[in-house]
């Protein structure tokens, strides 16, 4: 059944930051009722749901909302329309080809949101993200890369620092945690002014990073507590930590909204693309999908590769073959792929069985699933 046949209206939703514009379509004669903006505000929100329901003279049941920007601009709308018992959907992509030709408005767009969800099956309706937790998620992951940044950031400032001046500190090789912290409790000297304001900085640049060590200690914790709740099984699989698997989740969203194993692996970048000519058949790496998610996976390969024997049998026999480093890896990372998704599913696989406390990647007998 498709979504014309199981609603009797369809509104779609162009959100931006202070205007939503609304466009009602009859799924019975595909005319377009009314069209309509409101302010991106709680009250213009009320409004606009008020707005359909009396326009279409429906129930919140008979209406769809084909909605983009649900986890942006139309997040606060979309809550208000799911606590008033509309069903809400993101809306598919726009053709951008079909814009050309019809031009572009809020109007347009919106209306454009409601009859390209027409014909879509219902179980193929794309659900918004939601939950605290997956919310929550995305900010602790994002607020982890940038203290991450930071930190480099401010490690590299004091690492040139002491090269270039002589504060009795050995900053030939990387600074380890003692010397910044040694740094950090430095007190103010009698000496010439330019030494002490270089020793002041270094000071200052050693608590940053005590200090954004400490906040990254914490954000861990967090992503662990949270990671345990939404999908605990992840941390089971080989080379998978609570920051990985919070990227993962963030990624994958949520059940429905991956269809296939093999939309998981074009998600995550790890299909292989055919770049094959003449006499030559290879693959080369897929370079879409979300490059956070591809980045863990690759994390994880090369995790495996230094300390799983299981994988570097694998990639030992698979050398001997030919194969060079990166084509290596990119089966590894489609293996991975496979795994993450078989767990996010609840499908069991070999890793399900090895008890956490082992964190081993693969069972022996299962080192030939690496051959895809």
């Amino acid at each position: 059944m498709i979504v014309a046949e199981h609603f009797g209206f369809v509104v779609g939703i162009d959100t931006h930051a202070k205007t939503h514009t609304l466009a009602i379509i009859d799924t019975a004669s595909g005319g377009e009722i009314a069209n309509e903006t409101f302010p991106a505000t709680a009250t213009g929100g009320n409004r606009a749901l008020s707005w359909i329901l009396r326009r279409t003279g429906a129930s919140p049941e008979q209406v769809l909302l084909s909605m983009e920007g649900t986890g942006s601009y139309g997040a606060k709308l979309r809550q208000q329309a799911c606590d008033a018992g509309f069903q809400v959907t993101e809306a598919p992509v726009p053709n951008q080809r079909l814009g050309r030709y019809q031009g572009k408005s809020d109007a347009i767009d919106a209306t454009r949101a409601a009859r390209a969800i027409l014909s879509v099956p219902m179980d193929r309706l794309r659900e918004p993200r939601s939950g605290q937790n997956q919310m929550v998620l995305r900010i602790l992951t994002s607020a982890r890369r940038s203290m991450a940044r930071e930190r480099t950031a401010a490690i590299n400032a004091l690492t040139a620092l002491l090269r270039v001046v002589d504060l009795a500190v050995d900053a030939h090789k990387p600074l380890t945690v003692t010397q910044i912290s040694t740094i950090a409790a430095w007190r103010e000297r009698d000496e010439d002014f330019g030494t002490q304001t270089c020793r002041r900085e270094a000071v200052r640049l050693a608590k940053q990073i005590l200090t954004l060590q400490e906040q990254m200690a914490k954000n861990h914790a967090e992503l662990e507590t949270l990671v345990q709740q939404v999908h605990p099984g992840l941390l089971n699989v080989y080379g998978i930590g609570p920051v990985l698997a919070a990227i993962i989740l963030t990624a994958w969203s949520h059940t429905g909204r991956v269809q296939s194993e093999a939309a998981f692996a074009a998600l995550a970048g790890t299909c292989p693309v055919p770049a094959s000519s003449g006499g030559t058949t290879r693959f080369r790496l897929h370079r879409g999908g979300a490059r956070q998610l591809n980045k863990a996976i690759y994390t994880i390969a090369l995790i495996r590769m230094n300390r799983d024997q299981a994988t570097k049998d694998y990639v030992a026999k698979r050398t001997s073959q030919g194969r060079n480093k990166k084509e290596i890896i990119r089966s590894l990372k489609r293996y991975i792929t496979r795994q993450i998704y078989r767990q996010l599913t609840s499908v069991p696989s070999p890793l399900e069985t090895v008890p956490p406390a082992g964190r081993v990647g693969l069972m022996p007998g299962h080192t030939q699933a690496y051959s895809g």
